[in-house]
């Protein structure tokens, strides 16, 4: 991708688009099919661009949130990095990927992917804030995958700060077997946390880690002061339903050789 490409995510043009779109179209539907609550705003004080928001992600709604909960000075130039294998396969997907989040692909295969190689960090050089969620992909579960250090890997090498987000409630809004957020309005929490920086002498892999523990922190201290499941709620929740498949497999009667299962 050329300069003049890049020059489009901090467009004027583009991001007044995208403003109409976002506050006209995408926060007034998912603000009124959810009861959102937003912490931690004092904590954006010091964030300036270019920086890099992270977040569990857990559901089809996590982005919008974060744009709809971040102020406009640090939502209007904000880049999404989207799944390049699900979200710019088709061009129809992908524009309307683009006017709502400025979104911009990322290979499944983290920061180092072949195609997109080094996209981020010229994006960050350009002055365009990221969001990117760690995990890489979207939970089935609600429980949070393993953080990949390729966030962590850009905020060392270009030298910016990572504004860790926290959602809670959003996986029970809207599964990965939903296709819209659930009735009855449910509860979603946004929580922003401190900017971090890599510490002295910290390489990606333990930035990584310290970050991941800061997110769950604070996803797990709102979801305990409002009754909602924990990281640890969900990681359990896995282990019995693995159990209970391994027990139920156990239980099933052994075929005959010719596969009916008859004697």
């Amino acid at each position: 991708m050329s300069d003049d490409d890049l020059g489009r995510y901090s467009a004027p043009v583009q991001g007044f688009g995208r403003m109409l779109a976002q506050h006209l179209v995408m926060k007034p539907y998912i603000w009124s099919a959810l009861t959102v609550h937003i912490h931690g705003r004092r904590n954006l004080t010091a964030v300036k661009a270019p920086f890099i928001a992270i977040a569990n992600h857990s559901s089809h709604l996590d982005t919008t949130l974060i744009y709809g909960a971040l102020p406009r000075r640090l939502s209007k130039n904000l880049a999404a990095g989207a799944a390049a294998d699900y979200f710019f396969t088709k061009k129809v997907k992908s524009m309307g990927t683009r006017l709502f989040f400025n979104a911009y692909p990322i290979d499944r295969g983290g920061m180092r992917a072949r195609a997109h190689r080094g996209m981020s960090g010229r994006l960050l050089d350009d002055g365009v804030p990221l969001l990117i969620f760690p995990e890489g992909t979207r939970s089935r579960t609600g429980a949070m995958a393993r953080f990949t250090a390729g966030v962590a890997g850009l905020s060392i090498s270009h030298d910016v700060q990572v504004l860790p987000i926290a959602l809670v409630g959003a996986y029970a809004a809207m599964p990965s077997t939903a296709s819209v957020p659930v009735p009855g309005r449910p509860d979603v929490h946004i929580v922003f946390g401190n900017p971090m920086r890599p510490q002295p002498g910290e390489i990606a892999r333990q930035f990584s880690g310290r970050l991941q523990r800061y997110v769950t922190e604070l996803h797990d201290t709102t979801a305990r002061a409002y009754g909602m499941p924990t990281q640890a709620d969900f990681a359990r929740a896995v282990a019995l339903r693995a159990a209970a498949r391994r027990s139920a497999q156990q239980l099933e009667p052994p075929a005959d050789k010719d596969g009916s299962g008859k004697p």
